[in-house]
């Protein structure tokens, strides 16, 4: 059991065990010792619900990272390649067998796709001379990995740039099958709403797949009052806007992967008087950031200005809590105090941990870049000189600063514009090539391409902004923002209230009628639909009991908009309790770069 997944209202233990189940059967079925061949992005979000010892204990003896040529030399019986459905792997895939075949002795292969089978793979492995040599080849629908209490996602790193790029539905599939598997596990959710194209085709998509089950009712009773389905395309101003939570500016600074994040080493060495920093490590240190860590549950969602003031109270508790040693004077109370150590000890550790962490914050957020850059946003986001070239941007452009943090902020200004002017944009679009052939590489001229296409960057039409009436309706700039203890989601950026978790909050009180004129504006339909729930299983509310919704952002969210929702969670008079879920968890940076052209 992972604790830290069954605090909330849903106990997301429940889908992880039985995610682990499969897995086990799956290993059950490959008799006798394994070595398992892992494509490597997969490995992060396998760690999240089956740490090694529970492959150790299904004789797993053998763990290697998918490269080309040979295998390492493994005795064992059963070869396991852990793989999603990609053409270029099967090519790695049948290199590895064909080596392994000249090898010899006999080995059984096994492929497992994650999260499924694929047929033009298999074709590919067929073509390749391999397909025969594999006894079992399934798929395990890892669709939905529990990283928190609250917080499901699918990791599916290509998921915005499929959608609404390339026009490809998988990921919105795998959503869809995410949810049925959620809802066999939590029963039927009686009222879906959604805002978006996508959030239409996973609805329908949702509806077809329990229309084919029709001949097995579902019998548990819902947990889920309502499922709100998002695009990100909504709402594409949030995720370019620099985060300014504890977790946010983590995952901006530094990036957190799978929960982990790796840090500079030197802030963490222990400091030795008279050692003059000597054998400072060199090795990244490598921190789990989940809500099992209970000062990390309590800062991660704060505006990182309030930050300070709990770790400083925090270490004035701890500090207090050891010099009680010295008052226990009698046997009972020194064992009370040693049965207490630990806990202290781990309080100490994670104090240690997260005071740092936050002095790193610090040296980014008080250099004057990092000012300026905050200020040029919160311009944009306000609706000041959101029409002409931007002196800011301009300077970052002549001074070559990285290439994300220019687009970033140039389709910022854009998405606040409802569009750039035509003389604005062409500047804009001139200097970038300018910058990206000088610096970056040819290929970038197709990522401004496809910043257009996903429509973060583009002409304003028929010379109509928008954005200013989006702004005033869903009240999206306040002006006095109490960071130390807020009042609104608006917080989470010292003053803009993300759009996405606006419509959440309209949805759950007074409801979407009141701002009709803007769902009009903004991009996709609206929509809801029911589900009839069977005689017997209809949730009869006790007063004061919150209701419970489940909101999936399809493209992906940041962890400042996951701070908004835990938020209104967490309201007194908020009626409305927040599970969320999406296709990936990003910062602006990892969005860009998910839309940038590799080298060839």
């Amino acid at each position: 059991m992972a604790a830290h997944l069954s605090y909330g209202r849903v106990n997301l233990n429940v889908l992880r065990e039985a995610v682990r189940r499969e897995l086990r059967e799956f290993l059950d079925k490959c008799a006798g010792s394994k070595a398992i061949v892992w494509d490597e992005y997969l490995t992060g979000p396998f760690g999240l619900i089956a740490q090694y010892s529970l492959l150790k204990e299904h004789e797993v003896e053998k763990m290697f990272t998918l490269k080309g040529s040979r295998l390492p030399a493994a005795d064992v019986k059963n070869i396991i390649f852990f793989v999603r459905p990609r053409l270029e792997l099967m090519d790695i895939i049948a290199e590895n067998v064909l080596s392994e075949d000249r090898r010899g002795p006999a080995r059984d292969f096994h492929i497992l796709f994650v999260p499924r089978r694929s047929l033009l793979c298999e074709q590919r492995l067929k073509d390749l001379g391999v397909l025969g040599s594999f006894i079992h080849r399934e798929e395990y629908s890892l669709d939905l990995i529990p990283f928190d209490g609250d917080l499901l996602s699918m990791e599916s790193e290509g998921a915005f740039k499929e959608c609404y790029l390339e026009s490809d539905q998988t990921s919105l599939y795998h959503a869809a099958k995410g949810l049925m598997t959620l809802q066999a596990l939590y029963g039927t959710i009686p009222q879906i709403f959604g805002k978006g194209e996508c959030a239409r085709q996973v609805a329908n998509m949702m509806i077809r797949m329990k229309r084919e089950f029709t001949g097995s009712q579902n019998s548990v009773f819902p947990v889920f009052d309502n499922l709100l389905l998002l695009d990100r395309n909504v709402d594409l101003l949030t995720p370019l806007a620099t985060q300014l939570t504890y977790e946010g500016l983590i995952d901006e600074i530094y990036g957190i992967q799978n929960s982990y994040v790796k840090l500079p080493p030197e802030k963490f060495a222990p400091r030795k008087q008279g050692d003059g920093g000597k054998d400072l490590p060199t090795e990244a240190k490598k921190l789990q950031l989940n809500s099992a860590e209970e000062l990390y549950a309590e800062i991660r969602d704060k505006n990182f200005n309030a930050v300070g003031s709990v770790l400083s109270k925090k270490a004035k508790v701890i500090s207090a809590a050891f010099e009680e040693r010295h008052n226990a004077k009698t046997v009972g109370e020194i064992k009370q105090f040693v049965s207490q150590l630990p806990h202290m000890q781990a309080a100490r550790g994670s104090l240690a941990n997260h005071t740092s962490i936050a002095e790193l914050i610090k040296d980014v957020t008080t250099s004057e870049d990092f000012f300026d850059k905050l200020t040029v946003e919160q311009e944009f986001m306000s609706g000041i000189d959101t029409d002409k070239v931007n002196g800011y941007i301009e300077d970052c452009i002549a001074q070559k600063h990285s290439l994300i943090k220019v687009l970033r902020l140039v389709c910022l200004q854009s998405v606040c514009n409802s569009g750039l002017k035509q003389k604005v944009l062409d500047y804009y679009k001139r200097e970038a090539k300018r910058l990206v052939l000088q610096t970056y590489g040819y290929e970038h001229i197709l990522t401004l391409h496809n910043l257009e296409k996903a429509g973060l960057l583009k002409p304003q039409l028929g010379g109509r902004n928008n954005y200013p009436t989006i702004r005033k309706t869903l009240r999206l700039w306040m002006d006095d923002v109490n960071e130390q203890n807020p009042t609104d989601i608006s917080y989470v950026y010292s003053g803009y209230a993300p759009l996405s978790v606006r419509l959440a909050q309209l949805l759950s009180r007074p409801g979407w009628r009141s701002i009709e004129e803007v769902l009009r504006i903004l991009p996709g339909p609206h929509f809801e639909e029911r589900q009839p729930l069977p005689t017997g299983l209809q949730k009869k509310r006790q007063p004061g009991e919150n209701r419970v919704t489940l909101i999936f952002f399809l493209g992906g969210v940041t962890f400042a908009e996951v701070a908004a929702l835990r938020f209104l969670s967490q309201l007194e008079d908020g009626g409305t309790e927040y599970v969320i879920a999406t296709t990936k968890l990003m910062n602006g940076a990892t969005w860009i770069e998910s839309l940038m052209e590799k080298p060839v």
